[in-house]
């Protein structure tokens, strides 16, 4: 059967797509394709029906108007009501798509419900030919690889499943591989959950490949780890000589590999992150307290800054020496500019000059 749609015809995609009028047979809830009009099933769904279940004709004698205009559970009343609720007002396709095929839904309700209880089955598969039944695929509804009550053995997606399109190939889900998604991909193990099925669980970390969840099960190691007592065990590589890293950096261990970082700035080489893992110290620092602490050299008993009247300022790893403020520099001295008791200016000679002055 051919169903029209503008100047284009339905195609088989459209069961997937949404414009197919698919009806998912009272059981499936609403679904939405992206880029796509709603697929038509809202109120042919379990919603639809349950939302109508124990309305009635709404005249105030239920017995005699279901005496006489037959019951509402399966009148032209209830499916009005249903249909009514299927589109949303603003959504032009799905309405224009229910106009068209009122007829056919309207005939199946009255007349072909008891023969084809199945909506789906009946609408989109057999009279529109628009979509295929579950775990059959293509323009014949063939079975799916591993057949159609458990396509690719339930471990993978069938190539077209439930549409005209596709051929029927199995995708494997993750930890699976061959034709029908029996077999497990290297780092997997084959865990057995009956007699008759398996699944495909990851190995440990340390194994490439395995046959059972710990690292004495491998067959084969995984990079940066090594065999070692009949288990797969770490390679400390920050333990070669060399180490894998500079002067200037430290490295650390992690599982299957390592990291390297820099040391910390007032380092000179360390084992680890941070000032406290300093093996020696950068000039103008010294180790206080088990870490790389600065050096106050305005501090010490012997003074930094030699010219007169000159302050001394401490900075992260070194110092400055500057002239106070009323005073100028000389050749070695700093020499008085304002006179005592004169108006001091906005800068204070006990505080540190700003970076740009220094």
């Amino acid at each position: 059967m051919r169903v029209d749609w503008g100047s284009e015809d339905l195609r088989p995609q459209d069961c997937v797509t949404g414009r197919g009028f698919c009806i998912l047979n009272f059981a499936r809830e609403p679904l939405r394709a992206p880029g796509s009009t709603t697929l038509v099933c809202a109120a042919l769904s379990t919603q639809g029906m349950v939302d109508t279940a124990k309305k009635n004709f709404g005249g105030g004698n239920t017995a005699w108007e279901e005496k006489t205009l037959s019951k509402y559970e399966f009148s032209e009343v209830r499916l009005l009501e249903i249909v009514e609720g299927l589109c949303e007002a603003s959504d032009f396709e799905c309405n224009q798509l229910l106009e068209e095929q009122e007829e056919l839904l309207e005939a199946w309700w009255l007349r072909l419900k008891k023969k084809h209880p199945d909506l789906f089955e009946w609408f989109c598969v057999q009279t529109l030919k628009a979509c295929c039944s579950p775990g059959t695929y293509g323009p014949d509804c063939l079975a799916c690889q591993g057949g159609s009550e458990r396509p690719c053995s339930g471990n993978g997606h069938c190539v077209g499943d439930g549409t005209r399109e596709g051929d029927g190939s199995c995708q494997c889900h993750l930890g699976y591989q061959g034709p029908l998604c029996t077999d497990c991909m290297d780092g997997y193990f084959r865990s057995p959950t009956s007699e008759t099925h398996s699944i495909c669980s990851a190995c440990d970390e340390a194994c490439k490949t395995c046959v059972g969840p710990t690292n004495r099960d491998c067959g084969q190691c995984e990079v940066g780890w090594v065999r070692q007592d009949d288990a797969c065990v770490d390679v400390d590589e920050c333990a070669a000589e060399p180490p894998p890293c500079e002067d200037t950096q430290y490295c650390e261990n992690v599982n299957g590999s390592f990291l390297v970082a820099e040391c910390d700035p007032t380092c000179v080489g360390c084992t680890g992150k941070g000032p406290a893992q300093c093996r020696e110290c950068v000039a103008g620092y010294s180790k206080e307290g088990g870490q790389c602490e600065d050096i106050d050299e305005c501090s010490l008993a012997e003074k930094p800054c030699l010219r007169d009247n000159e302050n001394c300022y401490n900075t992260p790893g070194s110092f400055v020496c500057v002239c106070p403020d009323g005073f100028e520099e000389a050749e070695d001295t700093c020499v008085q500019t304002r006179l005592a008791g004169a108006e001091a200016t906005e800068a204070s000679p006990t505080q540190p000059p700003s970076r740009e002055d220094l």
